[in-house]
């Protein structure tokens, strides 16, 4: 892992694969570091021919942290790192894949920053501007699961802070079910290495948006990923984006929820994204 450093900032990135090979860059949902992208899914892509690369967020693991609820940057910075670590790396442009937030993160530079991404790939993602139509909204189990966590009293507490992020993740699970194993692991790495649980959890709904992203002026080719049973984003959030983003497409991965892809489902993600990956060239 290297820390890549640029003003007064610091990112944690982390490469996986030969640097001669197609780059991608794995961005993720909010609150999330580079953790939830799973190390075997990394090596799966790079035994691809794939050079991966997965990096903590601002506020994320050995990121840059800012204090509670009182982040230092705006969403403008989050969406614009990826090309600092483009530029870190020596590398004039990407294939940019994107989780929820972190596909906003994409079609955001898909459209501002167009010369510097090869492809796209948008996971779990919805339209983060432009004329997308009436999309539904967040499952209603899942707003009562969230009204309902308890608050964390102590921060410090390592165990409490794992209980906590787990029991955040569960209602987001789809129709495979919540593996709470997996999800417990993922969350014990993330505790361990983040400089401040509390930040990583709060700050990233507290930045300053970027502003409105219409898709349909993306010109890069455009995988979609999305599932039938994600609660937060139902299926027609990816729906209107393969309507709104020209050269798309859009493949179904049903049974997760919103997440990145599980282990049950690589056997199609590994190959339709090294696949999109290939046909761009």
């Amino acid at each position: 892992m290297n820390i890549i450093t640029f003003d007064d900032v610091s990112l944690a990135v982390e490469e996986f694969g030969d640097r001669g090979n197609p780059p991608v860059v794995l961005i993720a949902g909010a609150t999330q570091s580079k953790d939830w992208w799973p190390r075997e899914l990394c090596e799966a892509l790079a035994g691809e021919g794939l050079y991966v690369i997965r990096y903590d967020q601002r506020d994320t693991g050995e990121s840059t942290t800012s204090p509670p609820a009182r982040p230092d940057y705006t969403g403008r910075d989050l969406a614009t790192d990826p090309l600092r670590i483009l530029d870190a790396l020596g590398l004039e442009s990407a294939h940019m894949v994107g989780l929820s937030m972190g596909g906003g993160i994409a079609q955001y530079l898909g459209v501002y920053a167009a010369a510097r991404v090869r492809t796209l790939t948008l996971i779990e993602s919805s339209p983060a501007g432009g004329e997308p139509g009436d999309l539904p909204a967040p499952a209603a189990s899942l707003v009562a699961a969230e009204s309902a966590l308890p608050e964390v009293e102590d921060w410090t507490d390592t165990l409490a802070v794992v209980d906590y992020r787990v029991e955040a993740e569960r209602p987001y699970a789809g129709s495979f079910g919540f593996d709470e194993e997996r999800f417990r692991a993922i969350a014990t790495e993330e505790a361990r290495r983040s400089r401040n649980m509390e930040s990583s959890m709060r700050n990233h709904f507290l930045v300053e948006a970027t502003g409105e992203t219409d898709p349909s002026l993306i010109t890069a080719p455009t995988l979609i990923f999305h599932s039938d049973t994600d609660p937060l984003f139902p299926l027609p959030h990816g729906e209107a984006l393969a309507r709104m983003i020209p050269d798309s497409t859009l493949v179904r991965l049903d049974g997760i929820g919103h997440e990145v892809p599980p282990p049950q489902v690589w056997d199609v993600v590994v190959p339709a994204l090294s696949d999109h990956v290939r046909r761009a060239g």
